[in-house]
């Protein structure tokens, strides 16, 4: 069997990462979203996460890639949102997400936004600090080799979703 495909949209809070998944899963083809931050994080309970967010995170970060190992050797598509971030707890983070996924159909995709509009989405939300993703940005891991790139800024979540299947599967899926 055929490995699935693993994609990881990699970029700042806000900057449309969740749209994407979300106008994504409306092809035909399944893509497992089982893969982010934000879920794997309910794992440690928020009296961990308020002790020492960072070394619990990094922990459940690793399982989480461990899971979309599993989904692919499966055959089935992954989707992982997230952000490749250099903290150290998780350093190297970048070299290790390559060499874990080393083998495997692995493509990265730079979810690109302005700052200043992730910022106003950021108030928009209410949910995140105005300036959450211009601090993710500083931590961002440097020198990424993306596979492809969207900028959310110019195009919608659903243009988004078709150019980077079309891009990784020469089809339109739908």
């Amino acid at each position: 069997m055929d490995k699935g495909k693993i994609i990881f949209l990699n970029g700042v809070t806000s900057s449309g990462k969740t749209s994407i998944v979300e106008a994504m899963q409306d092809y035909s083809e399944p893509f497992f979203y089982v893969v982010a931050n934000d879920l794997f994080e309910n794992m440690v309970g928020d009296k961990h996460l308020q002790q020492n967010y960072w070394k619990h995170l990094s922990e459940v970060v690793k399982m989480m890639y461990q899971v979309a190992k599993v989904f692919s050797d499966d055959g089935k598509h992954v989707l992982i949102d997230g952000i490749l971030v250099e903290r150290p707890e998780l350093q190297p983070h970048y070299a290790r997400v390559q060499e874990l996924f080393e083998g495997y159909p692995f493509e990265i995709v730079e979810i690109y936004c302005p700052l200043e509009v992730c910022r106003q989405r950021n108030i928009e939300r209410g949910d995140r600090g105005e300036d959450q993703s211009e601090e993710q940005s500083k931590r961002m891991a440097a020198d990424i080799r993306y596979s492809y790139k969207v900028d959310t800024s110019t195009s919608t979540p659903e243009e988004c979703a078709e150019r980077i299947i079309k891009n990784f599967f020469k089809t339109s899926l739908k």
